[in-house]
């Protein structure tokens, strides 16, 4: 991949000015879930907000949240559902940002297949990769049907969602991503169909999310690192075909039909403020985890989020 600290080149024409340095740890692989990142890099909006940041892939998806905690990086791109779940296991987090507005998460099964809703799936197996939230989510889908948790068999297929439905494993997965598995099977000829959990039961969400450590962090730097997001995610929604093209030449690994078609369904998806967010989300979804059994007490909103921009 394209080397990303192109800020430090960008400052080294300017020896009497040093910027800080971030370090902002992502969830996956560099992916089109991560535009407003790599566009603000590429079109130097860092830069001009005086910063250097080094964006980091995880070797292990589950680490960042909890190496910013330890003060080991500025920020880490995370979900909104595990974010409220960390803070009750007493991690010292908080959400600071917004990267994608809304879910991506969905349940997914076979457009030809004999589930035409969720109450099709009573006695049936669905397939999960991440343990916790998934089960509360898919409950909430289900009991909108009439049909609980225990009427199904959950199997652990690991990140093997999508192959583990089309091999007929599983006749249902949770914790697909519309915007990637969908386009997924449709590239391989084997169309799946999205049930949206926020039309089946469960409060609408930011699927992603940047968190800090709210003792540790510098919150300038974090409101500059918005702000540049923040343009790059304008520049992408008013060139669309161009920011495509920018994000794709970081890596040839992104340079194909699934990506391309997961940056086009993403894109509406990018939160336009990313320093914004709505409490009442918030607040409504720590209620869900509540009531899902998930845990056993209520934060405050301010506990779980915070408005960098606030003066």
């Amino acid at each position: 991949m394209k080397h990303l600290l192109t800020a430090a080149a960008l400052m080294a024409a300017s020896p009497a000015f040093a910027a800080d340095k971030m370090t902002v740890l992502l969830d996956w692989f560099v992916n089109p879930d991560h535009g407003p990142i790599i566009i603000a890099e590429e079109n130097g909006y860092f830069a001009e907000q005086g910063l250097e940041v080094d964006i980091v892939p995880p070797a292990d998806p589950s680490a960042p949240p909890r190496l910013v905690a330890a003060g080991q990086a500025d920020l880490a791109v995370s979900y909104q559902p595990q974010l409220h779940l960390q803070i009750h296991e007493g991690l010292p987090l908080k959400r600071v940002g917004t990267l994608v507005a809304t879910p991506l998460n969905c349940l997914l099964v076979l457009e030809d297949g004999p589930i035409a809703t969720p109450a099709d799936l009573k006695g049936k197996k669905v397939g999960f990769s991440v343990a916790g939230v998934e089960e509360a989510v898919l409950g909430a889908v289900l009991g909108n049907h009439g049909v609980s948790v225990d009427d199904i068999e959950m199997i652990n297929v690991n990140f093997s969602l999508s192959p583990s439905l089309m091999s007929g494993q599983v006749d249902a997965v949770i914790g697909a991503f519309r915007n990637f598995e969908l386009n997924q099977m449709d590239i391989e000829g084997v169309a799946g169909r999205c049930f949206y959990i926020e039309e089946e039961g469960v409060p609408s969400y930011d699927e992603l999310i940047y968190v800090a450590n709210p003792d540790r962090m510098d919150a300038d730097k974090v409101e500059r690192f918005l702000a540049a997001t923040e343009k790059a995610t304008q520049y992408i929604v008013n060139n669309p075909q161009k920011s495509w093209e920018i994000f794709s030449a970081t890596s040839p690994e992104l340079q194909d039909e699934l990506n391309k078609r997961a940056w086009a369904d993403t894109l509406p998806r990018f939160a336009l403020r990313p320093a914004g967010f709505d409490a009442g989300r918030y607040a409504r979804f720590e209620t869900f985890l509540k009531d899902s059994g998930m845990i056993d007490s209520l934060n405050p909103v301010e506990a779980i989020t915070i408005d960098v921009t606030a003066k």
